[in-house]
């Protein structure tokens, strides 16, 4: 019997270990045993540190390899991040460091989804047009303030295409400003696949619908008590970039 019981005891801690790592949801972890290949692996060098991007292709397949045909190019090598709101989101990928540039590229159309803009997610910049992104992110800095799980005004209206899934605490030392008045800068953009060829997978956080539990369920648009420090209308002057 006590034979028995130890290894029920065992079996019972061992399924409460698989349970905790399969719906892991700090993007600064990755204790989910889950395999990503190497070419869907954005690695930013910034100031601050290294930051690692899973690519959403299945997502945004457009805006996915927009942003890596940019990396690949060196397109974002010194590029600065030019408005960052603590407790909201940190904006770059503009080449003049103003907000009013772009690549030279054409426009994307969108490719809004239900995932929601919570941490750790990357999401595009855009004009008031839908169909306007094109070089500029945005990397949320926080879930939305006043108990919401996310902020409401930008999921289906701005194209997500990957979360950090390691190096947040290097995302969250970019400098804060608008701009900035020493900015943190990108100091190179490259796939993983790319940094280290030998390199087949990272791994990373469970599943995307494990990993992100409120995306199966209706988006809910509400007005949220924000803090004192964060005004909804910021929200779509910050994300803008040019047409």
């Amino acid at each position: 019997m006590e034979l028995i019981m130890r290894f029920m005891n065992l079996m019972a801690i061992g399924l409460l270990c698989l349970t905790t790592s399969a719906f892991a949801q700090d993007p600064e972890g990755t204790d989910g045993a889950r395999q990503i290949p190497a070419d869907d692996v954005l690695v930013l060098e910034l100031d601050t540190g290294t930051v690692y991007v899973e690519l959403f292709a299945d997502v945004a397949p457009r805006h996915v390899e927009r942003i890596k045909t940019l990396a690949e190019q060196g397109f974002y090598d010194g590029i600065v991040f030019h408005r960052v709101i603590p407790g909201f989101m940190a904006q770059g990928g503009d080449p003049t460091g103003t907000g009013s540039g772009n690549s030279d590229l054409p426009n994307l159309l969108a490719e809004f989804s239900d995932i929601p803009h919570r941490r750790g997610i990357a999401s595009m910049a855009r004009s008031s047009s839908p169909n306007s992104a094109n070089s500029q992110f945005f990397l949320m800095l926080a879930d939305a303030p006043g108990g919401a799980d996310t902020w409401s005004q930008l999921d289906g209206s701005y194209t997500v295409w990957g979360r950090v899934i390691d190096g947040m605490d290097n995302v969250d030392d970019i400098a804060v400003g608008e701009p900035p008045a020493e900015p943190t800068h990108i100091v190179s953009a490259r796939l993983l696949s790319t940094v280290t060829p030998e390199t087949a997978t990272y791994s990373g956080p469970a599943d995307l619908a494990e990993r992100i539990e409120i995306a199966e369920r209706p988006l809910e648009h509400f007005d949220p008590l924000f803090e004192d420090d964060i005004d909804i209308d910021i929200l779509t002057p910050v994300l803008n970039s040019p047409n």
